[in-house]
């Protein structure tokens, strides 16, 4: 039995559907993360596993037991949310022991959880502070503190970083990562929408997209073998290149006309019947290199962005179609302007039909 199983789960506000056909099984010891477009419905799939939200249909277990009905204090779950929610007048000590001693814990017990808590946190030098002498990330590792003295079965974080500046994200981050290799056996749900999280954090990703699951997979699996166009350009930044076309060759190798007038070859192999279909082709930015021969798209270069171990080059649009984004490495000079023909191998081209990935 898995550790936290979702069966057609849903969730609506009267008339109003938010989410449906939710399906997932969650293993002991995994980290799985939430991501989807702003309004998809992540925060409020974590609260429903909470408790905090009312399922309006389907199940929910957690070790086989049904928790529909089961209240948040009962269902053996820890959440850390966007907000610290630290108690100003406690000190860290205070507020880490604090669920503990409303739960009428021994004392010893409750000092054992917080000792325990505060060095897998590396809290130590701070017990005695109150929150408003600690920094924005020492604040979150409080509150991710007071969450792991409750020893849960599954630990929640909703954006638990996203109030912290780019430096202290980054490190907080990585404390989150350690902190997982410390605790090999919990199991924790992330909401985020920032990809590098997801991508560096979890064992698995799901993306959210139309009230429902778009794709479930480990991040390398996401980003290889996307089964949709809407994850293969949410995952991934810049997003990944579509360009439409009809497929003009089939077999082992798919040759595509594009219609900007390139030629695409694709590893995705296919069969007759698909002649002479319409499909887009998929190329990630990275995955695009120049070249004097054959090429998906020759194009005017609109604008460049150059970071230094790469440059960005953004061609004009044409057909109405979205500009096509090349991520070349290190310094290219001068290219703005010019006409620039760029490839890619043809294990790189995704091929997608109706939206849905042509791979089987």
């Amino acid at each position: 039995m898995s550790e936290l199983n979702l069966t057609d789960v849903a969730k609506s506000y009267g008339p109003v559907d938010v989410l449906k056909n939710i399906n997932l099984d969650i293993e002991q010891g995994e980290l799985i993360v939430f991501v989807g477009p702003s309004g998809c419905g992540k925060s409020t799939l974590l609260r429903m596993i909470a408790g905090l939200e009312k399922i309006t249909g389907g199940t929910l277990e957690i070790e086989g037991q049904v928790m529909n009905d089961v209240p948040p204090a009962q269902r053996g779950i820890a959440m850390v949310f966007q907000s610290y929610a630290l108690y100003p007048h406690m000190t860290v000590r205070e507020n880490m022991a604090f669920a503990l001693k409303i739960a009428k814990m021994p004392t010893a017990e409750i000092d054992a959880a917080v000792d325990r808590a505060a060095q897998i946190l590396q809290l130590e030098p701070f017990l005695d502070r109150l929150p408003k002498a600690l920094s924005g990330g020492q604040r979150q590792r409080v509150a991710i503190g007071r969450a792991i003295v409750r020893d849960p079965k599954v630990y929640l974080f909703d954006e638990p970083l996203s109030n912290l500046d780019a430096a202290l994200r980054v490190a907080t981050r990585i404390e989150i990562a350690r902190l997982k290799e410390a605790m090999p056996d919990s199991t924790m749900i992330y909401v985020t929408h920032d990809q590098v999280e997801a991508m560096t954090l979890a064992s698995r990703i799901v993306v959210l997209a139309n009230k429902s699951i778009a794709q479930v997979g480990t991040p390398l699996e996401l980003y290889e073998a996307p089964d949709n166009e809407f994850v293969a350009q949410f995952i991934g930044s810049p997003s990944m290149n579509l360009l439409s076309g009809t497929i003009t060759g089939t077999g082992e190798m798919t040759t595509v006309e594009l219609s900007s007038g390139g030629i695409a070859r694709s590893a995705v192999p296919t069969e007759d019947s698909d002649l002479g279909k319409k499909v887009n082709i998929g190329v990630r930015p990275e995955d695009l290199a120049m070249t004097e021969e054959s090429a998906i798209l020759s194009g005017k270069v609109d604008f460049t962005e150059a970071l230094g171990e790469v440059t960005l080059l953004y061609f004009e649009k044409t057909n109405g179609a979205d500009a096509v984004i090349a991520k070349l490495p290190g310094v290219q000079r001068n290219l703005r302007g010019q006409t620039v023909s760029v490839t890619a191998a043809p294990d790189k081209v995704h091929l997608f039909h109706n939206g849905l990935s042509m791979r089987k």
